[in-house]
């Protein structure tokens, strides 16, 4: 349940919002913020964004440091696992309009903070979110959140970037207006009486095409589809470079890749072979662009940088750095510090 842009990142005040829910609890976030690799100097920067992967690597840690997937934002908490309960209780419905009104009147179970609706008039679908208590500072980033998460499931049930007509918030626009385009639609309105999506809704017609077993692997990375709009037609390339570009401890192998895509090593290295690319030659871009980061955002060891990205030894990372770069580890990240 998170909020960024594909393109121009996530703004930092969707950071500071989880950092909220850190301070609501009493816990640090500066754990967290350094397993994303978001650096602490962000934070005092408004206009500094952060990408998809930090934003959703530091949304996963934080609800489940916290045991909060609301991320502090109602007067009670919403344990880990609450919102793949309501995507449970209606992914055996027929169809997607179903499916939402199952989802939005079982949220109600979780909280009354807001109460989520569906409603049609004149062709037209609309879900929205009505406010039954202050949400305070949490109010932007809740509702944003939301919206995103729902939108983000529905879309995925049918297999299906569901187009917006219109997307509506309850608020001024704000400094970082521009991720919300990115987010949901080019046609915005803000100070609205509420927070709430449109599209057309012939959509809610359409057959659930997920299963229970899709469901299950889906809820192991369903934060990417509220970080980023569903991609039905994204190309394999991308896919694994998303995957690869997520700051965990070592790179997926083939294996893991193909089972989060459901297909078979055979079909991940032939679609990958008909797009051009190669897992060999994406998986030595991710270590490289891990390195960069590490020099450019840390002041670790070179050794050290070198065995995070995944290479065996100093020795053959800076021969691959110079070969790929140019120069040495050594200036690169010189040159990054004086630019």
């Amino acid at each position: 349940m998170t909020a960024p842009s594909p393109t121009i990142g996530t703004p930092v005040a969707f950071v500071k919002a989880i950092c909220l829910g850190y301070a609501k609890y009493g816990v640090d976030p500066g754990p967290a913020l350094q397993k994303a690799q978001i650096p602490p100097d962000c934070l005092s920067r408004a206009e500094a964004r952060v990408t998809p992967a930090q934003f959703e690597a530091f949304s996963f840690v934080a609800m489940q440091e916290l045991d909060d997937e609301a991320l502090g934002w109602f007067s009670r908490r919403l344990p880990w696992g609450a919102y793949g309960l309501l995507c449970r209780a209606s992914i055996t419905s027929a169809t997607l309009g179903l499916a939402l009104r199952r989802w939005t009147r079982h949220h109600r179970i979780l909280v009354d903070d807001i109460l989520l609706r569906l409603d049609v008039e004149d062709g037209v679908a609309r879900l929205s979110i009505d406010e039954t208590r202050d949400l305070g500072a949490f109010r932007e980033f809740c509702l944003v959140s939301l919206l995103r998460y729902v939108l983000g499931y529905a879309c995925w049930t049918v297999d299906f970037r569901i187009p917006l007509l219109r997307a509506e918030f309850p608020f001024p626009a704000p400094p970082h207006v521009d991720v919300y385009a990115k987010l949901f639609a080019e046609n915005l309105r803000f100070d609205a009486p509420c927070a709430r999506v449109c599209f057309d809704a012939v959509y809610l017609e359409r057959a659930l095409q997920r299963d229970e077993a899709g469901l299950q692997k889906m809820l192991k990375r369903a934060l990417p589809l509220t970080v980023l709009p569903y991609r039905r037609d994204q190309r394999l390339s991308a896919r694994v470079k998303m995957v690869m570009s997520l700051p965990k401890a070592e790179l997926p192998a083939a294996q893991d890749l193909a089972e989060d895509f459901n297909i078979s090593t055979r079909t991940l290295h032939r679609q990958l072979s008909k797009e051009g690319a190669s897992l060999r030659d994406l998986q030595k871009k991710a270590r490289m662009d891990r390195a960069k980061e590490g020099l450019a955002r840390t002041n670790q060891p070179i050794k050290r940088v070198a065995h995070s990205a995944g290479f065996q030894s100093e020795k053959a990372f800076s021969r691959a750095f110079r070969q790929a770069m140019g120069e040495t580890p050594s200036a690169y990240r010189k040159r990054m510090r004086h630019s």
